[in-house]
């Protein structure tokens, strides 16, 4: 079974672009360092839950939307191998210095597939 990492993060509407540019060369270095794949989903229909949901657990704002991400690997072993790698690169740690959104809202994990259809 494969294992996942996904996220959780509210980004400004008008940085989409930014984020997704953002995203994009993140991307090319997860799977340059063997990550199975690499998904960012922009929120389209999430609306603002009445106890929880995916815009109050990110505490989003009405300028802000969801983003869903998930990166695939092999297995927790091959997700931290790769982690390691990625977390060296200067590339992601120059990106990092200008996210297009607050990352102290971001929720991320570490999930053990369980079921794959």
């Amino acid at each position: 079974m494969s294992y996942v990492d996904g996220f959780v993060v509210p980004v400004p509407k008008d940085k989409i672009g930014a984020y997704l540019d953002f995203a994009r060369t993140a991307g090319e270095i997860w799977k340059s360092y063997g990550a199975l794949a690499f998904v960012e989903c922009v929120g389209e229909d999430v609306p603002y839950g009445e106890v929880t949901s995916f815009p109050r657990a990110v505490q989003a704002t009405p300028d802000e939307t969801v983003v869903f991400s998930w990166i695939v690997y092999a297995d927790r072993a091959h997700r931290d191998a790769v982690m390691e790698k990625v977390m060296a690169d200067a590339r992601i740690k120059a990106s990092m210095e200008e996210m297009p959104f607050d990352g102290r809202r971001m929720i991320f994990g570490g999930f053990e597939a369980k079921v794959e259809l």
